[in-house]
């Protein structure tokens, strides 16, 4: 008899477990407990309720660009097992097929400055959104997407490795993908990788937030070489991960492990991954190197945890340097080149903005401060620049400065920490929360002139344009919206 009573406890306690709701009706039905016992019980039940509807909509909290205020991102289980969908578009979507497509080669484009030049845009957006062209579930992460060879390219946090993955334009769909064992976790920024993959030459090269590098075949994800940049530098991670994406320029592929002993900025060979130098022993900090045009020459420009350098891309001969040091080391955001020899460099919490002034003489360079103020914080969103006025977010609010003086024109619109692109005269901003904002750049007045739910949840990642294709990521989804301009009517 008691062994048989045992087998029942035994069984209920199994389905309270796998139903909680089961159990909750077994606990308050069972005679015999306590009034007690049966509110202690009901606790575990409802919170254990909790858990799986929190597993099963895949429910995460995190925190937004203050490091304070909560996030949260929905991402449900089914869907991690789903395949891209399409969805048809009012107004007919015409994006172009894949075969016409130019690349956005790296991080933030070719020129590190988040243009669009491939010509026009839509700027007349509908009510109710973009047409959407496809949608799918990726991994984590704060990478962007490149595109080169026909395909789309990112990196991922799935489960205990670090992916990089193909797509196809057309449809979303994925073509390769390639994993290792990597998992960068981190409370306040969170986790996954950070460095959006370069492509080049029919070469994709991705750098993972430990520190592991891999140059694949951009076409088949075959492996051509790769290396842990860290320990091959003697390097230490950062506290929120290797987040600096490689750079080509020539046949060197510049990666910032931040190693000591001239291994701060190393120098392989892009076909081969032979080491051909490092240069500097400053601690680095997360903004990547840009190759620009400055006094006569294209000086290698990086932005460590200390100071803003040029650096003689052929060896990493120190050119020039600029003090730029910000609390906890956070130099996130890449020079911007202005003309005139002249760069733009800002940071957050609190630092603020300056342009400089890099000049060339007979005892060698100079470096200039035109003017230096707080008027714009870019804490890990970098400013795009139009006629003579940079647009960037200063902190969470966007702004427009005057380039020549400093004067800030106007602040407003709150978008979080989100990130910008430059197109067709008009910002493009990806907000903290996934929506879809377009902005007329007019350094008069903040004019607001779309808005649109792109995506659910936290999204640092830089929105891109490819071929009039608007593609946006996150930690759970990636989309593609139609903003190719409507064409005329013949008639």
């Amino acid at each position: 008899m008691t062994e048989g009573r045992t087998v029942t406890s035994r069984i209920l306690i199994a389905l309270s477990v796998l139903l909680p709701p089961v159990g909750l009706i077994l606990v308050w039905a069972r005679s015999g407990w306590r009034t007690r016992n049966r509110l202690l019980a009901s606790l575990a039940l409802l919170a254990l309720t909790w858990v799986y509807v929190f597993q099963a909509l895949g429910l995460s909290i995190e925190r937004d660009g203050t490091g304070w205020r909560p996030l949260v991102s929905i991402s449900p289980v089914w869907s991690r097992y789903a395949t891209a969908e399409g969805a048809s578009a009012s107004g007919g979507a015409h994006a172009a097929p894949a075969s016409d497509i130019r690349s956005w080669t790296g991080f933030r484009g070719s020129d590190r400055d988040s243009r669009y030049l491939e010509g026009e845009i839509r700027t007349a957006w509908p009510s109710d959104g973009l047409p959407l062209l496809w949608r799918r579930p990726v991994g984590g992460g704060y990478a962007s997407i490149v595109s080169g060879s026909g395909l789309l390219f990112t990196i991922e946090q799935r489960g205990p490795q670090e992916v990089v993955a193909a797509y196809d334009p057309d449809n979303g769909a994925e073509v390769w993908n390639h994993g290792w064992d990597a998992e960068f976790q981190e409370t306040m920024g969170g986790d996954g990788p950070r460095a959006t993959p370069q492509w080049h030459d029919g070469r994709l090269y991705v750098l993972g937030a430990t520190g592991e590098f891999r140059c694949f075949d951009a076409a088949s994800g075959k492996v051509q070489w790769g290396l842990n940049i860290l320990s091959d530098n003697g390097a230490r991670n950062l506290v929120w991960g290797m987040s600096a994406s490689p750079l080509i320029t020539g046949d060197q592929v510049i990666l910032l492990p931040g190693g000591t002993s001239d291994r701060s900025v190393v120098a392989y060979h892009r076909l081969t991954g032979k080491f051909l130098w490092g240069a500097l022993s400053d601690k680095q900090a997360y903004a990547a190197p840009v190759v620009a045009e400055l006094a006569g020459r294209e000086p290698l420009l990086v932005v460590t945890a200390e100071r803003v350098v040029g650096l003689d891309p052929a060896g990493g001969e120190l050119l020039w340097e600029y003090p730029w040091v910000t609390s906890y080391d956070v130099n996130s955001v890449e020079p911007l080149l202005l003309g005139n020899d002249r760069l733009f460099i800002s940071s957050g919490y609190g630092h603020g903005a300056a342009v400089l002034e890099v000049g060339r003489g007979e005892d060698g360079y100079t470096v200039k401060t035109v003017w230096k103020n707080k008027r714009m914080k870019n804490k890990f969103n970098g400013s795009v620049l139009h006629e003579g006025h940079v647009y960037g977010l200063d902190d969470a609010i966007l702004a427009c400065v005057d380039v020549t003086t400093g004067e800030r024109k106007w602040k407003g619109g709150r978008y979080g920490y989100g990130q910008i692109l430059l197109a067709s005269g008009h910002l493009v901003v990806l907000t903290e929360r996934g929506d879809l904002v377009l902005v007329e750049a007019n350094a008069e007045e903040h004019r607001e002139l779309a808005r649109f739910s792109a995506l659910s949840g936290k999204t640092w990642n830089y929105p891109v344009i490819v071929g009039g294709r608007l593609l946006v990521r996150n930690q759970t989804q990636m989309a593609c919206f139609d903003v190719s301009p409507i064409p005329k009517n013949p008639s």
